[in-house]
């Protein structure tokens, strides 16, 4: 009878030492401090089945309230190989704080506290702190000087323009309007070439060089060269500096290479292709020479 005794005695302390420590709640994290979010963990027995329970702030009839605790969530997990009870809030107020009842899952748990610290140290008297120092953060001093160059740039910028701005850009404009009528010319010129290959009346294609040629040296030095002859040309572009053209003989290549043009146009005799093919050699080479003079006064490369 005594040997029972001590079995009886020793299946009872087992017991209550397992379910002892099966209630051992802990908090995550250990240390919580007001405001930090937080979980407290209890440590259930094992259950017959495995089953959740979980109350959301939706739940608002079963969440519990206190005025010093701000629940988030709380779930039961029921396992056979052992259940626990999470509780997941935000404290703000700092000593022990109880919890009140629990009820889900058809059980209540009560009778929980937890330790909440505090931040502030009440045992002195509240300071205020010195003002704090500035931040030594990399880059700080290049975005202030950059930022700092940056002003100063965009201001000399501003009276550069005032001052100079609109006169480079009128030069720029008319250097765009010179590459455009140089494209203009050479695009011409191989346009009648293709047509010279072609077969394409001959008269026509003479028309058309020399009214675009007309035409682009008009532009060229701003004066109207359209209803010139052979001869205006000559003695026109003599009166002209001779730095104006690439060539020093450009006023007599330009009254013969006209009046070759009009000679072939009117003749009224069949015009040969070797003739045309001349008279556009003769435009790209002018041109050519003009064009390279344009780019070393600009100080572009030939």
């Amino acid at each position: 009878m005594k040997k029972y005794l001590i079995f009886i005695l020793f299946i009872f302390i087992i017991t209550f030492t397992l379910r002892a420590q099966s209630r051992s709640a802990y908090l995550v994290p250990r240390i919580i401090y007001v405001g930090d979010s937080a979980s407290f963990v209890l440590p259930l027995p094992a259950s017959s089945q495995n089953e959740d329970f979980v109350i959301t702030p939706y739940d608002t009839d079963l969440l519990p309230s206190d005025p010093n605790i701000d629940f988030h969530r709380i779930i039961l997990e029921r396992r056979v190989t052992g259940s626990r009870l999470i509780i997941e809030f935000t404290p703000f107020a700092a000593g022990v704080l109880e919890l009140p009842d629990i009820k889900i899952g058809g059980d209540c748990f009560s009778g929980f506290a937890i330790t909440v610290n505090s931040l502030i140290d009440s045992r002195s008297a509240p300071v205020l702190s010195t003002a704090a120092s500035a931040l030594a953060m990399p880059g700080t001093a290049v975005m202030l000087y950059g930022s700092m160059a940056i002003i100063v740039i965009l201001i000399l910028s501003a009276l550069w323009f005032v001052f100079k701005g609109r006169a480079a850009i009128s030069k720029l404009r008319e250097r765009l309007k010179r590459r455009r009528l140089f494209k203009s010319i050479k695009n011409t010129e191989k346009n009648l070439y293709k047509l010279v290959l072609k077969g394409a009346e001959k008269r026509k294609i003479l028309d058309k060089l020399s009214d675009e040629f007309k035409n682009f040296l008009s532009i060229f030095i701003g004066h109207n060269c359209r209803a010139m002859t052979a001869r205006e040309f000559t003695e026109f572009f003599s009166q002209l500096p001779q730095q104006f053209f690439a060539q020093e003989d450009s006023a007599f290549f330009l009254g013969n290479f006209f009046r070759r043009c009009d000679e072939l146009r009117f003749s009224g005799s069949e015009v040969d292709a070797q003739s045309v093919f001349n008279l556009l050699s003769e435009l790209h080479n002018f041109t050519y020479a003009l064009e390279n003079k344009e780019k070393e006064k600009t100080g572009e490369a030939a």
